[in-house]
């Protein structure tokens, strides 16, 4: 039996998901800046009602509490059937290796109900929680991109990260 549920996030998750994001701000930074009022909710929760994201929410299913949020982003269907993968963890789950079965509940959903054929997760070098993540789910290092994002005001560089379906275990 799973020890983590992943589904779509709903309308109801809000004021868990933002009192969650507000305990965790400091573990986030300087990674990621999450969502911490009902506008910031509302404004992750629309972009994933259409088009091509998909937010997810992954739950400890012993106590139903918030481990983490997964991102599928930009989900491009036809030739390509790719993504990005976007996610961070709650600091109250750090270093339990639940985020690890999230994402592997998250990459499956992704490869199996979306049919894609390919993720890509671009994560700060600086990141070694997250880098480890990743490694352990199998994606392969494909690069460096200079000034890749700009997260809390300054352009980051970011590796990428790749995983394929058939290379999903």
């Amino acid at each position: 039996m799973s020890v983590i549920q992943i589904r779509r996030v709903i309308r109801v998750d809000a004021a868990e998901l933002i009192a969650a994001n507000l305990a965790s701000q400091d573990y986030h930074l300087p990674w990621v800046t999450s969502f911490t009022d009902q506008t910031g909710f509302d404004n992750w929760f629309a972009r994933g009602l259409t088009g091509p994201n998909v937010s997810l929410v992954a739950r400890d299913v012993a106590t139903n509490r918030i481990v983490g949020v997964v991102n599928i982003s930009e989900i491009v269907a036809g030739a390509f059937q790719s993504a990005y993968l976007g996610y961070y963890g709650m600091v109250n789950f750090a270093r339990s290796g639940l985020m690890t079965e999230a994402l592997r509940a998250a990459v499956g959903y992704a490869f199996s109900e979306l049919g894609l054929h390919r993720l890509e997760a671009n994560i700060q070098p600086g990141n070694t929680a997250s880098i480890a993540l990743v490694r352990r789910l199998g994606f392969r290092q494909e690069g460096l991109s200079p000034s890749y994002l700009r997260i809390n005001g300054k352009w980051r560089d970011h590796e990428r990260w790749a995983l394929l379906a058939d290379m999903a275990g």
